[in-house]
C-alpha cells in the first residue's frame, strides 16, 4: 500500500550538492532499480494473498499469509521515496508545494479512476452491504479518496484502494514534515527513528490490551470495528510513512558500497522472514504495520547500495514489473473477479492453468495500463497543469 500505493520515483541530486555549488544545474535523478524489483514482489504479494491458498507456496507460505504487511512496507517506502527527492528543497524552502501536490494526482489519479470503473459492477454488493446513508457516503467519499476515514466503507467499490486514502492524507503533509530539520548526529537521526517506531507500535499495543472488539486472539480473518479503523484508517499508518522519511535522512550518512548495506539487507529480510515464520505467535495487531517498521527500513537500505543484492533485485524482469506495481496492486482486485465472474477462461478450456494464468493475465494488464494509461495521461495532464520550471541560474 508510491499503495499500496505506494510509488518509487528516481533518486534526486542531494540537496547538499546543489548548494555547494549554486551554479550546477540539476542532473537527471538516477534510479533505484532495486527497490523497484522489490516492488514487484511485494505487489505480487498482495495478489498471491488476496487470491491463492498460502499452503501452496511451501516454506514462503507464511509470507503470503501475511500479504497485508507488504502495504506496511508501501508505505515506508512510499515515505522514503519522496524524502529522497524532496527533503532537501523542502529544508530549503525551495519545495514549491503546488507542483509536488499536483505531480502526486497526475501520477496517482489516473489509474485510481480506471480501478472503479472496472469495479463499477461492485456498486450493487455494496448496496446490499450496507445501510443507504453509508452506501451513499461510500459513493461520494470514494472518488476523492476519503473513503478510508471511515473504517465501514473504507475498502468500499475497490477493496486495495483504501491505501490511497492515507497516501493522500500523507502527501497532502508531506512539505512540512519534510522541512523538518534533520538531526546532527547519528544518534540523534536513530533516536528520532526509535521513537516514530514506538509511537507507531500504540494503536495496536493498546487494542490488544483492551480489546475492544471482543476479539481474543485476531488474525487476518477476524472483524471489529476498532480493528476495521486499526486496519484500515489514515492515521494507525503514518508512522510508516514518517519512520520512511526519517530513514532517508540515514541513508545519506551510509555510504553507497559500504558493507554495511549488504548486511543490513540480507539481515532484514532474513529477520523479516524468521518472524512471519512464527505465525500465530506474533500478534496480528503490531504485526500488521508497525513491529517489521525497523526491518523494512533495514532493507531499503541494503537495496538503495551498490552490492550483490541490490544487483538482484535490480535484474531487469523485476524492475519491468515492478514499473507497474501501483497499476498492479490497485486494479489487481476488481480485474480478478471480472475475469472469474465472467467464466472467460473456462469458455476458453483453459481453467486448468488457473490460477496462474490468472496471475499472468494481472500482470500483462497492470503493464499495459502504465505504458497505455498511466504515463500518457500523466503526460498529458502535467503539460496542462503544470507551469514549465524556472532554469537554475548561477
Amino acid at each position: 500500500m508510491s499503495s499500496p500505493a505506494i510509488h518509487l520515483e528516481t533518486v534526486a541530486p542531494r540537496a547538499r550538492i546543489l548548494a555547494s555549488n549554486p551554479a550546477v544545474e540539476k542532473r537527471k535523478p538516477a534510479r533505484l532499480d532495486a527497490l523497484t524489483g522489490l516492488r514487484c514482489l511485494a505487489a505480487l504479494n498482495i495478489v498471491f494473498f488476496h487470491f491463492s491458498n498460502p499452503q501452496s507456496f511451501g516454506w514462503f507460505a507464511p509470507v503470503v499469509n501475511a500479504g497485508f504487511a507488504s502495504v506496511s512496507f508501501f508505505i515506508l517506502l512510499s515515505g522514503f521515496v519522496l524524502a529522497y527527492n524532496y527533503a532537501g528543497r523542502s529544508r530549503e524552502g525551495k519545495l514549491d508545494k503546488g507542483r509536488f501536490w499536483t505531480a502526486r494526482v497526475t501520477r496517482l489519479y489516473p489509474i485510481y479512476l480506471v480501478s472503479l470503473v472496472l469495479g463499477f459492477e461492485m456498486l450493487p454488493v455494496e448496496h446490499g452491504a450496507h445501510t443507504h446513508g453509508m452506501f451513499w457516503a461510500g459513493v461520494a467519499l470514494t472518488p476523492v479518496l476519503l473513503q478510508g476515514w471511515i473504517p465501514e466503507i473504507a475498502t468500499f467499490w475497490n477493496t486495495p484502494a483504501w491505501t490511497m486514502s492515507a497516501e493522500g492524507f500523507f502527501y497532502l503533509l508531506f512539505p512540512w514534515l519534510a522541512s523538518w530539520k534533520r538531526a546532527e548526529r547519528l544518534t540523534g537521526q536513530l533516536t528520532r527513528m526509535g521513537a516514530v517506531w514506538i509511537i507507531g507500535m500504540i494503536p495496536g499495543l493498546v487494542y490488544m490490551l483492551v480489546r475492544p472488539d471482543g476479539i481474543a486472539h485476531p488474525d487476518r480473518w477476524s472483524w471489529g470495528p476498532w480493528l476495521q479503523a486499526l486496519k484500515y484508517t489514515p492515521l494507525p499508518h503514518m508512522a510508516s510513512f514518517l519512520f520512511g522519511i526519517l530513514l532517508a535522512d540515514l541513508d545519506e550518512l551510509v555510504g553507497r558500497a559500504a558493507r554495511l548495506r549488504l548486511i543490513l539487507g540480507i539481515g532484514g529480510m532474513a529477520a523479516i522472514v524468521g518472524i512471519l515464520e512464527l505465525g500465530s505467535v506474533v500478534p496480528y495487531p503490531i504485526l500488521h504495520d508497525s513491529l517489521l517498521m525497523p526491518l523494512f527500513g533495514c532493507v531499503i537500505l541494503g537495496l538503495a547500495g551498490t552490492n550483490p543484492l541490490s544487483a538482484f533485485f535490480g535484474l531487469r524482469p523485476l524492475v519491468f514489473v515492478g514499473e507497474a506495481s501501483y497499476c498492479l496492486y490497485l486494479l489487481h482486485f476488481n480485474l480478478w473477479n471480472m475475469i472469474h465472474d465472467s467464466h472467460v477462461l473456462e469458455r476458453l478450456n483453459l481453467s486448468q492453468f488457473d490460477p496462474w494464468l490468472s496471475y499472468a493475465l494481472l500482470i500483462a494488464i497492470a503493464v499495459a495500463a502504465l505504458h497505455l494509461i498511466e504515463k500518457p495521461v500523466q503526460r498529458f495532464l502535467r503539460k496542462r497543469m503544470m507551469p514549465a520550471p524556472v532554469p537554475v541560474t548561477s
